[in-house]
């Protein structure tokens, strides 16, 4: 059954808009979020009625939802809690991610055994719930944008019980060459190519990820399987506006201070900003840089590495064993290099955002080096709000390479030696050529940002 006050343009994803928090006193502070798809719905106006369709990832918002405490425009599903976690932390980003990041230690892992097999029927029960929500919210005819690989069945599910909708699904990671997606048993291979088919139009941030999904289609489906289906590019680019004006609010103009006083004055910084993520591939960036050191000896003293890592998905123990790594190593660097009045690195393992803006602003070289990577904005926000232009060391491996690599310094990130002379090639780039390279590179990272890329999905799958 249809509700009564349907809506025409939906968004699916695993986390909303909105979050709830339980205060002690038993009441529930609701915590508004941003980004593209909520700047983008907001973008649309009230000529369409919008709904975005999320899961409730906490007991606060499991709480918001038992009372009915909602926010506008948002319906938020109580989906048990163990089966979240099966389909979030086991398939999701336990296996999917590992797959299209190419992230498996191959002899030993995976083995897709029974507890696979039950985890896989949680995801299966976790995208139903998504599919009967949309098509239970959908007005006849409506645009549905499902987001990201915790929900690649949806838009077969959905198809089935409201072929009347329009239906996209938008992949914000890699997708992973025909050889490394044949690791997924074959019929879950299957199921997944096909959950993803059942929409109109399915798009990617780069057009490397858009043909390696139709190279895995034809492969594993046959020559005919993106007949229905179109496949489409929206490079995500930065919010310049945002970015400039956020970054010269007061607390960032007081960590830019603090940070300066860290370094020291007159030394060079090589800035990194990231989750301690396992594509990140903080740990051979750190590796390059101590080769910097080993290998440059005039660079002792005088550079300074500010490398801010803030955890992520500490639930799971490899990532927690990750950041520890991180950490180790960030350390072993200041035993070997540090003096009295020299840190080699600087590294903090917290998420402040206006510290990392702080940190943008100094940057004479940016530091970008996923071992893949469905896009990085951090290689797209240093430009756009570089005080005096940074150089760019890239990973060849990251979305942005495609957008940015002309005007960077290109690694192979597996390569810390090469990535070490990349690093003495950027401190050492002449400034005028610094400043123009990023000027482009700031022109290239706006080029669509968070609204128009969300229109721009929008108006693909609606007009298409």
């Amino acid at each position: 059954m249809v509700s009564e006050r349907a809506a025409q343009v939906l968004v699916a994803s695993n986390r909303g808009p909105v979050s709830y928090t339980l205060r002690e006193d038993g009441t529930l502070a609701a915590k508004r979020g941003g980004g593209g798809l909520v700047s983008g719905l907001s973008a649309i106006g009230s000529d369409a009625d919008s709904l975005w369709v999320c899961a409730a990832l906490g007991d606060g918002d499991r709480e918001a939802v038992r009372r009915g405490t909602g926010t506008a425009g948002v319906r938020m599903l109580d989906i048990d809690a163990g089966v979240h976690a099966d389909a979030y932390n086991g398939i999701a980003n336990s296996v999917l991610w590992f797959v299209h990041h190419m992230l498996y230690q191959t002899p030993l892992e995976p083995a897709f055994d029974a507890e696979f097999r039950r985890q896989w029927a949680a995801y299966e029960t976790y995208n139903r719930a998504f599919a009967d929500a949309l098509a239970a919210e959908a007005a006849p005819g409506a645009a549905v944008l499902v987001q990201d690989y915790h929900l690649c069945l949806v838009p077969g599910m959905l198809r089935e019980l409201r072929p009347d909708l329009r239906i996209g699904h938008f992949t914000h990671t890699p997708w992973a060459p025909v050889d490394y997606f044949r690791l997924l048993p074959d019929d879950i291979a299957r199921q997944l190519l096909r959950g993803l088919l059942g929409a109109d139009r399915v798009a990617f941030l780069t057009r490397r990820w858009a043909d390696a999904f139709a190279a895995c289609a034809v492969d594993v489906l046959g020559a005919d399987a993106l007949d229905g289906t179109a496949v489409g590019v929206h490079g995500l680019g930065a919010d310049a506006d945002f970015l400039r004006e956020r970054a010269h609010r007061e607390d960032v103009d007081d960590w830019l201070v603090r940070l300066r006083e860290r370094v020291g004055d007159g030394r060079r910084t090589v800035v990194r900003v990231d989750r301690t993520e396992l594509s990140k591939n903080i740990v051979r960036g750190l590796l390059a840089y101590r080769q910097l050191l080993a290998d440059r000896p005039e660079w002792r003293g005088r550079v300074v590495h500010i490398a801010f890592a803030y955890p992520s998905r500490q639930d799971l123990a490899v990532y927690r064993e990750y950041t520890a790594a991180v950490r180790r190593l960030a350390d072993e660097i200041n035993a070997e290099y540090g003096t009295d009045d020299w840190q080699p690195v600087l590294m903090e393992l917290d998420d402040d955002f206006g510290r990392s803006l702080a940190a943008y602003r100094m940057a004479d070289v940016a530091l970008v080096n996923p071992i893949r990577d469905g896009m990085n904005l951090v290689a797209k926000e240093v430009p756009v709000v570089s005080d005096a232009g940074c150089a760019l060391v890239l990973s060849r491996e990251a979305g942005a390479y495609e957008e940015l690599g002309a005007d960077a310094i290109v690694v192979n990130p597996y390569d810390v030696t090469a990535t070490a002379a990349a690093l003495h090639e950027a401190l050492t780039m002449d400034p005028a050529e610094r400043s123009e390279r990023t000027k482009r590179l700031a022109a290239a990272s706006t080029a669509l940002p968070p609204t128009a890329w969300f229109l721009d999905q929008l108006a693909a799958l609606t007009e298409g």
